[in-house]
């Protein structure tokens, strides 16, 4: 832990911070998704499982229409979320869209075999004619953990071994390889090979040293999930990245920085404030129950809605601004995807703020503006 703080110390003054605006141009702008089943206010009325995956990817083909860069479907295995295979419903998206890159956000590597991960994404990458990506973790829920036989005391270790293996069959079509949680491999040929060589793989970490600073080593971009507090809090945790990433000789091009965020927009801040905080106060009150969380009351949203606050909620430009900032918080930003189920809204105000991110947000955000 001391030496990954030396390196932070050392990051901050070694390091040029990129110009903003120039980092503005290249931000690519998407939407993250963890298929949850919503309920239309409107009509009060439940939607139904089928409808719920059919209502995603048709977000995802808007989000496709409108030019936002990426979209994420997540991995839960959990009742109120119906992603828990998400390379289907991305394979599904992928035949109904043209431009827009499909990933996960994130697939939990602890609990999947990285032979059948790297299969399927490989197959995803061939049908969406080279948009496929991957974001992998180890999730911020346990509940795959007994599903598939493994032993939560593992948490780390299953998932350093098991992305060892997943970068190995990134970049090798016959593998050698041995570890402690799978059987070994002695030089068989996994299929198919994706289009993209390399296929991308980001890393999602949450707020440990460690997460990030094996990132840089590998050289992988990042992808940090802020879903509350100050974004500016995980400046110094990024700056290990940066620094551990060039010792180990990696390019700072290829040191990308992506933000997972809550967030929404809308016509105008009000509205935005009143479609998002019922289900988003609804939503973290009843995941912080299982955690001992208090419940969020409005005084605490206002307060991450601020300036510096994580939360992206509010009118296009206002966000636009923000992004900018906490960008600038963090030495620069090469991907915002915001996560937008956590408020429960209809489909219908969830495609129109999609359109929105499209043709307000992304366009000033790309311009620098």
């Amino acid at each position: 832990m001391t030496e990954l703080l030396e390196a932070n110390e050392r990051s901050q003054t070694e390091q040029e911070r990129p110009d903003s605006k120039t980092q503005a141009e290249k931000m690519q702008v998407g939407v993250d998704s963890f298929a949850a089943q919503f309920v239309d206010n409107s009509a009060a009325a439940g939607v139904s499982a089928s409808n719920s995956i059919r209502q995603l990817v048709e977000r995802i083909e808007l989000a496709d229409q409108v030019s936002l860069d990426v979209f994420g479907v997540g991995e839960h295995h959990r009742r109120e979320f119906l992603d828990s295979a998400p390379t289907l419903i991305l394979a599904a998206a992928a035949a109904r869209t043209q431009r827009i890159r499909l990933t996960s956000a994130v697939t939990v590597l602890s609990a999947a075999d990285p032979v059948r991960v790297f299969e399927e994404f490989a197959t995803l990458d061939l049908l969406s004619q080279g948009r496929a990506e991957m974001v992998v973790g180890r999730g911020s829920f346990t509940e795959a953990f007994p599903l598939f036989g493994l032993k939560l005391k593992d948490y780390d270790s299953l998932f350093a071994e098991k992305l060892d293996l997943l970068l190995r069959l990134r970049e090798n079509e016959f593998v050698h390889w041995s570890g402690k949680h799978r059987a070994p491999l002695t030089g068989q040929g996994v299929y198919p090979r994706p289009l993209q060589y390399p296929l991308p793989i980001w890393l999602g970490v949450g707020g440990t040293p460690e997460s990030f600073a094996r990132a840089g080593t590998l050289g992988l971009p990042l992808m940090v999930a802020i879903i509350g507090g100050e974004t500016r809090r995980f400046r110094p945790l990024v700056d290990i990245y940066r620094e551990y990433g060039r010792r180990a000789g990696h390019s700072p091009d290829q040191l990308k920085v992506g933000v997972h965020a809550l967030g929404y927009v809308a016509e105008t801040t009000q509205r935005a404030i009143e479609d998002f905080y019922p289900g988003y106060a609804k939503t973290v009150t009843r995941i912080g129950k299982e955690r001992g969380w208090p419940p969020v009351t409005r005084t605490q949203f206002d307060a991450v809605r601020g300036k510096h606050g994580a939360l992206l909620v509010g009118e296009p430009e206002e966000v636009t601004e923000k992004i900018l900032l906490h960008s600038e918080a963090l030495g620069g930003i090469s991907r915002i995807a915001f996560q937008m189920d956590v408020a429960e809204s209809s489909q219908t105000k969830l495609l129109r703020a999609i359109e929105l991110l499209g043709t307000k947000l992304a366009p000033t955000l790309r311009a620098g503006a």
